[in-house]
């Protein structure tokens, strides 16, 4: 489960400061990911501050998310986007409970929300390619994901989804291959990523052979 950190897409919060907060997973694979909000730093001292208030209803329906309340996870957002429609990260979180509702008009709406306001935004890209993914639009998901790692190279879960699209929709070995790795480096350890990086190693090296002798 991705619960979205809360940036305003403004250059007079340009200096604020992700604070991780959460952490949870719904579902598996590509749909993992970390619950943040946003927070100064000492070093933002001349950088203005986040609305109390904004900053107190959006932890809050970042909790009753995590917390697996989807339900009242929605009526909080949709109330926060209503008073600070300005951060990315409010609609992409619901752009994830529709995704969790089976909802897709109202999935691409939230993202494509999103995306107006930050149309490099790392996770809107991502949770716009798990959607164009689960659609059978497979290169415009590629595109998603590959948007997302070239503005944000260490997000680990946009190559994850890269790797699992690579692999199991477009057929491509070599580069599911690459970006498991990428992924396996940017987390540290995951068991799962690690048995499919040694099939994929294998198979890489089963077909090497099978063309060399074809040649």
């Amino acid at each position: 489960m991705l619960l979205q950190r809360l940036t305003r897409k403004t250059p007079l919060v340009a200096g604020l400061a992700a604070l991780l907060v959460l952490a949870g997973c719904a579902g598996s694979g590509p749909a993992r990911e970390s619950a943040e909000s946003t927070q100064r730093t000492g070093a933002d001292a001349a950088a203005p501050v986040i609305p109390a208030e904004a900053l107190t209803l959006y932890e809050q329906a970042t909790a009753v998310m995590a917390a697996g309340d989807f339900v009242d996870a929605e009526l909080r957002f949709k109330e926060f986007v209503l008073l600070y429609p300005d951060y990315p990260g409010a609609h992409v979180n619901l752009a994830i409970i529709h995704a969790n509702n089976e909802n897709d008009p109202a999935t691409q709406a939230a993202l494509d929300a999103a995306l107006a306001l930050d149309p490099n935004h790392p996770a809107a890209l991502n949770q716009m390619g798990m959607l164009l993914r689960r659609n059978g639009n497979f290169l415009e998901a590629e595109a998603a994901y590959l948007k997302a790692v070239t503005v944000s190279p260490d997000y680990a879960l946009a190559h994850y989804n890269l790797g699992v699209l690579n692999e199991l929709y477009l057929q491509r070995l070599e580069p599911a291959l690459q970006h498991f790795e990428i992924y396996q480096g940017l987390v540290g350890e995951d068991k799962q990523v690690e048995k499919w990086i040694a099939d994929l190693t294998r198979r890489v090296a089963a077909n090497q052979r099978t063309a060399n002798v074809a040649e």
